[in-house]
């Protein structure tokens, strides 16, 4: 076995599965249905036909229990002229400042891949996310509205990201997740595609095209609530129940830099 296939081996290992139980997919004839490249000018807000914002502080922390406060202003969420869009969060004394930015009532979709090309923010108490979420939360409430995590990254383990489904029987601390790490790098050093790829039976959940979980209808400890139309998040959280404080010598401010951001369907 060569050194690549050792480390593969190794990583299926650390993260509790076996090589032959993953990696066996269908192919696929997947076409654009979304997407957006940020192509804008430096500064530039993200585009409003796309995007809108939630702000504030939100139900004492957003239910989480995060310090931050969400904006729409250049300072935490713009284009840098140079292909990407730039969620930044800032410090200032006891008070935090970041962007959540959605695609609720603008683009939702039921099934199909959603992906983005980003590169992460590191430091304790730092939480950047990739998500999707149930277009029917504001009529159904969560966790029945359901939940699909693309990529969470806690910012003290920044070689460490999770994929997780919250949905009614398994939200919260209950969530059906699992860890991807790397062995000799870090999220936050370098740009990596983060996707998931979900129909009607299942949800595969990827890192760089690997496919590290997958959930199965059939396997859930609860109501599989996954076949109405998710909408898109973006957000770095600041504090909160899953990442804990930010301390001393957590750097501000800091970036999720996203290059892209597409989302297919499979052509029939």
């Amino acid at each position: 076995m060569n050194a690549k296939m050792c480390a593969l081996a190794l990583l299926l290992t650390l993260i509790g599965c076996k090589a032959d139980d993953f990696q066996k997919l269908e192919p696929r004839n997947w076409q654009l249905t979304w997407s957006d490249e940020f192509n804008g000018a430096a500064g530039a807000l993200p585009d409003p036909d796309k995007w809108t914002f939630d702000l504030g502080t939100g139900n004492g922390g957003w239910g989480n229990q995060e310090l931050q406060s969400y904006t729409n202003s250049p300072d935490n969420v713009s284009m840098d002229g140079q292909g990407n869009l730039v969620i930044t969060a800032r410090r200032a004394g006891n008070a935090f400042t970041s962007a959540r930015i959605k695609t609720q009532g603008l683009f939702e979709q039921k099934y199909g891949r959603f992906e983005a090309r980003l590169k992460t923010p590191y430091g304790p108490g730092l939480w950047p996310a990739f998500w999707l979420l149930g277009a029917n939360i504001s009529s159904v409430g969560w966790p029945q509205c359901g939940e699909i995590d693309i990529m969470e990254l806690r910012g003290q383990e920044p070689h460490i990201v999770h994929g997780s489904l919250h949905g009614p029987g398994y939200s919260a601390g209950n969530a059906i997740t699992k860890k991807y790490a790397l062995l000799n790098g870090r999220f936050d050093a370098d740009y990596h595609v983060y996707a998931v790829e979900w129909d009607a039976n299942k949800i595969d959940f990827f890192v760089d095209d690997f496919l590290y979980q997958r959930v199965e209808r059939s396997k859930v400890p609860g109501e599989w609530v996954y076949d109405a139309p998710f909408f898109l998040i973006f957000n770095v959280a600041v504090g909160g129940t899953f990442v804990g404080f930010p301390t001393a010598q957590t750097p501000f401010p800091q970036r999720m830099i996203i290059d892209y951001v597409r989302v297919y369907q499979e052509a029939k």
